[in-house]
């Protein structure tokens, strides 16, 4: 059984100048004791990430710069979902500006959080097959590295230095047991 969710008395944004919304909320437990939490909020419509199958086989991984570890990381396809997109569009649009596909088949698995305790940010995990050849142009600065992965290698690949995103690496293996249930 589900506990009772705590009441919201009264929130209260905070200002970190402007590049954080974070808020705090004023919580009354079922129990009757009151506690105040932050959390920082979503400013946008939230996230994809894409599992971009190759073949039945073999994924497709990005390698690109990532400014918080000031190192290149292996990974998937990732962004924005944009104003009037949905997962299914935004995955489309970043596959092609990312990686330089686009995909027949697009299927919503599940979303998944960063840090459920303290961020509201939800990340879509979309699974695109039957892929072709399209480049949309993109945001990066520099055209990504395009790698191909087999499914069967995964257990190389969470040990590598160059691939620590923990989404990335839990919708892989999501993306594989989804695939393996697909097949039966």
């Amino acid at each position: 059984m589900m506990p009772k969710l705590p009441t919201i008395l009264a929130t209260h944004d905070l200002d970190f100048g402007g590049r954080f919304h974070v808020e705090q909320l004023d919580l009354e437990f079922s129990n009757g004791e009151r506690r105040k939490y932050e959390r920082m909020k979503s400013r946008g419509r939230g996230a994809v990430i894409v599992a971009p199958m190759l073949d039945a086989d073999t994924i497709v991984l990005v390698r690109e710069y990532v400014c918080g570890l000031h190192r290149y990381e292996l990974g998937l396809v990732k962004g924005r979902i944009d104003a009037g997109e949905t997962p299914e569009e935004a995955a489309e649009r970043e596959l092609k500006e990312e990686a330089g596909y686009g995909a027949r088949k697009l299927t919503v698995l599940r979303s998944l959080s960063l840090a459920p305790t303290y961020m509201s940010h939800q990340t879509w995990l979309v699974l695109a097959q039957e892929l072709y050849p399209e480049r949309l142009p993109g945001d990066e600065p520099e055209e990504l590295e395009v790698v191909p992965w087999k499914l069967d290698a995964l257990h190389e690949l969470m040990l590598r230095d160059d691939c620590s995103e923990g989404r990335s690496l839990a919708a892989l293996f999501i993306a594989r047991e989804y695939l393996k249930q697909d097949r039966r």
